[in-house]
């Protein structure tokens, strides 16, 4: 009955290599979305370390032309610093030149009051023609004192004229003056405002300067990053081959024990197999010896029972004998004998 049984005890010893390698083929797929995330991120780090790369290039070529650019910038304040130094002289001319502007102006206006005086006053020569008294001495004195005051008025026309064609001429002269300095002024404002540009211009220098440095700092830190992304990407690859060497090494571990299993399963199989044919074989044996024993069994009794009749016979003819005997011979008290053919 032990050997009915070994079939079965092999099944289940092959039923747990089974689910033992199922569990290693589970825990394979398991580790398979990790291997996936370690490559997903290798990948990433590496996109990451490409990205930073063309970073650094672009900033340092931006950084040259910010260079070049803060060369030119600091020609450029030496210019305008220059030409400060120069409108802050014609700024202390211009200021003078608005004085005197405003000095010819007031003596404009003093002209123009001048000439209306003249005309009143010839408005009142001739108002006082038409009142003169037709007297010859009144007349002549007069005619005397009319001529004295148009002398001194023509004198005075004349000055006056004479004052205003000068004045008229430094106005003229003032005109044109007023008109370079307020185009020399114009040009000071430029200049002003090429100062004003320049110190913007110098504002923005140096805050190009401290991002530059801030730039560089940022360099710097990304470097730094880039160094550490890039060891971090060199240990998840060394995590991963570390990973797959090991799933490999269980994978084959378990592919060995599996054949190594199966191949001893199928020799103890085989061996079941073999020991299955003798034992059938033995019992054939078994029964046929058996067959032959009840077959001998039977003939032995038919035997024994003829044996037994046979005795039988011979005993009743044994008394009969004995009884004729004891019938011929005389009686005595002798005890019988009994023969007793199966003890």
């Amino acid at each position: 009955m032990l050997l009915y049984k070994h079939p079965n005890v092999l099944n289940v010893f092959a039923l747990q290599l089974n689910a033992e390698i199922e569990e290693y083929n589970e825990a394979r797929e398991r580790e398979l979305p990790l291997v996936q995330e370690v490559d997903a991120k290798v990948k990433e780090l590496r996109q990451t370390i490409a990205g930073l790369n063309n970073q650094q290039m672009s900033m340092r070529a931006s950084y040259r032309k910010l260079k070049e650019k803060a060369g030119e910038m600091d020609e450029k304040v030496r210019r305008l610093w220059t030409i400060s130094r120069l409108s802050s002289k014609l700024s202390f001319t211009n200021f003078g030149f608005a004085r005197t502007t405003r000095a010819v102006i007031g003596r404009a206006s003093e002209i123009s009051n001048a000439e209306f005086v003249l005309v009143q006053s010839v408005q009142e020569n001739a108002n006082l023609r038409s009142k003169i008294v037709q007297s010859p001495d009144k007349l002549q004195r007069a005619l005397e004192e009319n001529k004295i005051v148009r002398e001194a008025a023509k004198n005075a026309e004349k000055i006056a004229t004479q004052s205003y064609q000068d004045k008229t001429s430094v106005v003229e002269l003032y005109t044109k003056v007023s008109k370079k300095m307020s185009k020399h002024f114009a040009q000071m404002q430029a200049i002003q405002e090429q100062v004003n540009s320049a110190k913007s211009i110098e504002k923005d220098f140096k805050a190009l300067k401290a991002k530059i440095s801030d730039e560089g700092i940022l360099d710097k830190s990304l470097e730094a990053k880039l160094v550490e992304r890039q060891a971090k990407a060199e240990q998840l690859d060394e995590l991963r081959n570390q990973l797959e060497k090991e799933r490999d090494l269980k994978c084959e571990e378990a592919t060995l024990e599996f054949n190594n299993v199966r191949l001893e399963v199928e020799s103890r199989r085989r061996e079941l197999e073999a020991r299955q044919k003798n034992v059938e074989a033995v019992v054939v044996e078994v029964d046929a010896k058996t067959s032959k024993a009840d077959s001998m069994k039977e003939s032995g009794a038919a035997k024994v029972q003829a044996l037994i009749q046979k005795s039988e016979e011979i005993v009743k003819e044994f008394h009969q004998y004995a009884n004729s005997i004891d019938v011929l011979l005389p009686m005595t008290e002798a005890e019988p004998v009994v023969v007793n053919w199966f003890p």
